[in-house]
C-alpha cells in the first residue's frame, strides 16, 4: 500500500528505469494556494525513453486484472499504475500516459482527451518511450500526504539502469523566502531547481560508497531549504 505521493512517483518512475531507457527525467511541480500549503496542485511527470508500450500494452498496463507475470511473479493482478489512476481521480487530479514503440503511432491514456496530433506522434520511431504525467488537488481530503521528496530522488538516482536521470522540482505559490532558503512567515520557500545524476556521480566520485551517498542526502535536502537528519 502506498501512504504517500512520493511513494506512488518511486513505483512509477522506477517502472522507466527498468524500461531499457538511456535517459530518464523526474519533474516534480507543486503549486501552493496560500503560505500554509493547505491549498494547491501537486504533479509530477516522468518520462523515459526506454522500449514504450504499444496502444494493446498501454490497455493493459492501465487494467488492474492483468500483470505480465514477469515483474511480480507469482501475482495475478498489477496495482502500479492502476492504483495510481485511482488515487488521482479519488484526489480530485487526473492522469495521462502517453507511449511509443520503435516505428508504431504513440498511445494515449488519460482522464484529459489527447491533445491535437498527440496519437500521431512516434510515426516511423522517431519518438520512443513513455511519459506518464498525474496531478493531485492538496486540499482535498483523499489526497495522501506529499512525502520525503530529498528521499525520493535520492531513491532514483540510485535505480539501476539510465545513464543519465534528470530531476526537476518547483514550488510557487507557498510565500517568500528568506535568504537562506528557509520558510517565512510561516510559508514555504518558492523552488525551482534541476540535478544530474552525471554530474553528482563526477562531483561525488560515484554514487556507492557511504560517504558519497551521506553527501548525497544533505546535498538534496539543502535543496529543499533543509539539513539532513
Amino acid at each position: 500500500m502506498h501512504f504517500t505521493l512520493t511513494d506512488l512517483v518511486a513505483d512509477i518512475t522506477q517502472n522507466g528505469a527498468e524500461s531499457g531507457a538511456a535517459l530518464m527525467e523526474l519533474e516534480i511541480r507543486e503549486t501552493l494556494v496560500n503560505a500554509g500549503g493547505q491549498t494547491g496542485e501537486f504533479r509530477f511527470i516522468a518520462r523515459d525513453n526506454g522500449k514504450g508500450m504499444s496502444a494493446a500494452d498501454l490497455d493493459r498496463a492501465v487494467d488492474p486484472f492483468v500483470t505480465d507475470g514477469v515483474k511480480h511473479p507469482g501475482r495475478r493482478v498489477g496495482l502500479g499504475i492502476p492504483f495510481l489512476i485511482q488515487t488521482a481521480l479519488q484526489s480530485g487530479g487526473g492522469w495521462k500516459i502517453r507511449s511509443a514503440r520503435a516505428g508504431e503511432p504513440a498511445a494515449v491514456r488519460g482522464s484529459e482527451p489527447a491533445g491535437a496530433g498527440e496519437e500521431a506522434v512516434g510515426a516511423g520511431g522517431a519518438v520512443c518511450g513513455t511519459t506518464t504525467e498525474a496531478w493531485f488537488d492538496l486540499a482535498n481530503v483523499d489526497t495522501p500526504p506529499l512525502g520525503d521528496i530529498p528521499g525520493l530522488f535520492r531513491s532514483v538516482l540510485l535505480f539501476e539502469g539510465p545513464g543519465e536521470i534528470v530531476l526537476k522540482r518547483s514550488r510557487t505559490g507557498g510565500g517568500a523566502a528568506n535568504p537562506n532558503g528557509r520558510k517565512a512567515g510561516g510559508g514555504f520557500p518558492s523552488l525551482d531547481y534541476e540535478v544530474r545524476k552525471t554530474e553528482l556521480e563526477e562531483a561525488l566520485d560515484g554514487l556507492r560508497d557511504a560517504s558519497s551517498l551521506v553527501l548525497l542526502s544533505k546535498y538534496l535536502r539543502s535543496l529543499e531549504g533543509g539539513e539532513d537528519a
